[in-house]
């Protein structure tokens, strides 16, 4: 039987459902409750029967969103969240508690980093570690550590963990794997293929990809079994055991956090989710690209890239993704010359601290995105102080690589 591709299973996610009116996309449906001509239908709804009864649980837009990121995922379910922080605080807030011992890559996006922090506060142990090597992660397990988090790519530095290790060490102690993938999206790589149980992705970014709208979704794979995993509360083991963990996710961070994801964003990223398989790529040679100009120009020090050969993740990053790198860069700027003075001689480039979005974007990581983390936790980290962080859009190519040219050569005057 003929499967569908990626992009038309996208586009046509929809039409899978009934639509109302005959719509090719699912309308927005900005009501905040659903009324029913049944009290007890209603009840059944509140008592896991599949329906509506307020919007901090859900709507029909979210719904159909959620549908369509599972697709893309290959995963069994997803549920949405009113930005990718809201989803990792539901992934970690519902599925931890005090005692509990979690294992992260260091290598993550600054305000992960804060959350791991809150995370101690409230009695959750976390270790970082280099995710790059699987044994520092076996290292550092122990009898109560439940959970195992890293990111695709890393965010600026571009480091790739071991991410089959990983899998295959959570699978054997029974961990719950959980990753981050929106540096790669779900069309560069899905994390099921290496055993993730839970699939993060900030909708904000390349899935949205417009700079136009918020939104997170955590994904079950369905490859985690959660009978045995202790912190399931008795009121969500129902069903197959397989789905329990998605929803506490989902109880505990929409119902009792209030994470919600609005109708109007969740359409935004809807209907921006259709292009971005044709997004994504153009990202990639632009990026591919402009770090191979940079790697040999006398105004940058160092490129942080996967795909230059002199990455030291490079051949992992091509097996894991299909030799396509993603749009993020880390500049290291040649002694002399001042990040400022460079971003504000960028022409094209906008300063600002997005990414994914269609257009190019820069900053200066260190004293902004990572200002807070202090100046030991960014030499963990790899972030120098004259790194710029470089979100690749989809201009032209020849124009992209003019305007860095005009710039460096501008500093180095």
């Amino acid at each position: 039987m003929h499967q569908n591709g990626f992009t038309t299973a996208i586009l046509h996610s929809d039409r899978t459902q009934a639509v109302e009116h005959g719509a090719v996309h699912k309308p927005m449906h900005p009501s905040s409750e659903y009324a029913y001509e049944d009290a007890r239908e209603l009840a059944a709804v509140f008592q896991g029967k599949a329906g509506f009864t307020y919007a901090r649980q859900g709507t029909p837009t979210t719904t159909a969103l959620e549908a369509k990121i599972t697709r893309m995922e290959g995963g069994k379910n997803s549920v949405s969240f009113a930005t990718g922080m809201a989803a990792l605080a539901g992934i970690f807030n519902t599925l931890l508690r005090r005692g509990d011992h979690l294992i992260s890559s260091q290598y993550i996006f600054g305000n992960t980093n804060s959350l791991l922090g809150t995370l101690t506060d409230l009695g959750v142990e976390v270790t970082t570690v280099d995710a790059t090597d699987v044994e520092q992660v076996r290292a550092a397990l122990r009898p109560e550590t439940r959970m195992v988090f890293t990111e695709t790519i890393a965010n600026p530095g571009t480091q790739i963990a071991d991410l089959q290790g990983i899998g295959e060490l959570c699978r054997e102690r029974g961990l719950v794997y959980v990753v981050d993938n929106t540096l790669t999206s779900p069309w560069l790589f899905q994390p099921r293929v290496v055993g993730a149980s839970l699939v993060m992705n900030s909708l904000s970014k390349y899935i949205a990809g417009h700079g136009h709208a918020l939104g997170g979704a955590v994904t079950d794979t369905g490859l985690y079994d959660w009978a045995d995993y202790r912190n399931i509360y008795e009121a969500y083991r129902k069903g197959p055991s397989t789905g329990w963990g998605l929803t506490q996710v989902k109880k505990k961070g929409l119902r009792d956090m209030g994470g919600t994801l609005a109708a109007e964003p969740a359409h935004r990223i809807a209907i921006g989710a259709e292009t971005l398989a044709l997004r994504m790529d153009r990202h990639c040679s632009n990026a591919l690209a402009l770090a191979r100009f940079l790697n040999g120009h006398a105004g940058v020090a160092k490129v942080h890239y996967p795909g230059l050969p002199g990455h030291p993740q490079h051949e992992r990053a091509a097996t894991l993704f299909g030799g396509r790198f993603g749009g993020l860069l880390g500049v290291e700027l040649a002694e002399g010359i001042d990040c400022f003075d460079f971003l504000n001689r960028l022409r094209i480039v906008l300063m600002a601290t997005h990414l994914g979005d269609t257009r190019s974007l820069a900053l200066p990581a260190a004293h902004t995105i990572y200002y807070e983390m202090g100046p030991e936790r960014r030499k963990q980290m790899g972030i120098a102080d004259s790194l710029i962080r470089v979100s690749v859009g989809i201009e032209d190519e020849a124009d992209l690589l003019h305007d860095f040219d005009q710039a460096l050569q501008g500093c180095m005057r």
